[in-house]
């Protein structure tokens, strides 16, 4: 859906974007993060074409952004961080002004902002909204006429949590859809749960491109092992941290969690019983994508 290839631009001298490429599938969740200036919202006006860049090429469904914009930007629908809204309008007007720009048809507005939790808001002025409601509000026109790659710059920001748990769930829909997303937000363990695929950057580079799981495996990140045990001593510890394969051990009261490879967890059980230890519950933490996005960060400073 996206091929982006040898993209650079700089600002005044400093490069923003430098000389990056990579693909997005149709049909996927693809996450772009980065720290603040990694150049994100650079690679993502790009893509909307909206700069103008220095070298390279972007396409949505093989349609140059550049040479051919109104053709590509049909095909997107696009949710900034910061939505803002004519405040003396009311929902639907605004949503109608929105189809009228994209040339949709005004019938299937007041549907769409039912669909994004603002039904009972729909002849209210915007400039009565709270965030979340111009969040809410930002989705809808994103919506407007069924594009087939949509772009969320930070998508739950100003939800409380049920808000957020219903936006995700749309994110999800429109997937099943055949929709194709990119993601930019800083929740990483949000990111982690709706990603097919995460691109990282830093200063301008793409640092790692692959699902959460590949790029565990990438850095061998080891998962961690919380077992509670009942009144866990110093000779249970002592025996733990003698296993081969055990990288780390902490302690919040009744529980001690243990970095170590999947091989080993039978081996941390066995000497924990065999310390006289009691083992009441135990359970497997994978690796987290903020656990890979600071080693990964850190790692390319």
């Amino acid at each position: 859906m996206i091929e982006i290839r040898n993209l650079r631009k700089t600002y005044n001298g400093i490069v923003a974007v430098n000389n990056i490429s990579f693909e997005v599938k149709k049909g996927e969740v693809f996450a772009l993060l980065g720290p603040n200036g990694a150049g994100k919202t650079t690679t993502i006006k790009a893509i909307l074409g909206l700069i103008k860049i220095d070298e390279g090429e972007v396409r949505i469904n093989g349609i140059d952004v550049f040479s051919n914009e109104r053709e590509a930007k049909k095909l997107i629908g696009y949710l900034p961080e910061t939505p803002s809204f004519y405040e003396n309008l009311t929902a639907l007007q605004t949503l109608e002004f929105f189809a009228e720009l994209r040339g949709v048809e005004k019938e299937k507005c007041v549907g769409i902002l039912k669909e994004v939790g603002l039904g009972d808001a729909i002849n209210r002025k915007v400039g009565g909204f709270s965030k979340g409601m111009i969040q809410r509000l930002g989705l809808a026109q994103c919506m407007m006429g069924s594009p087939s790659l949509l772009i969320l710059d930070e998508p739950t920001s100003g939800l409380d949590a049920l808000g957020a748990y219903e936006i995700r769930n749309k994110i999800r829909k429109m997937k099943e859809e055949g929709n194709t997303i990119v993601l930019s937000s800083h929740i990483l363990s949000e990111v982690q749960e709706l990603s097919d695929r995460v691109a990282i950057m830093n200063r301008g580079n793409i640092i790692a491109i692959d699902s959460v799981e590949k790029l565990s495996q990438k850095l061998k990140i080891q998962p961690k092992l919380k077992i509670n045990v009942l009144n866990p001593s110093e000779k249970i510890l002592e025996a733990i941290k003698k296993v081969n394969g055990v990288e780390d051990t902490k302690i919040e009261g009744n529980i001690i969690e243990i970095k170590c490879s999947s091989e080993t967890k039978a081996s941390v059980i066995n000497a924990i019983e065999d310390a006289g230890g009691k083992i009441i519950d135990f359970k497997t933490v994978e690796p987290t994508l903020e656990e890979i996005f600071v080693k990964m960060v850190k790692e390319n400073e």
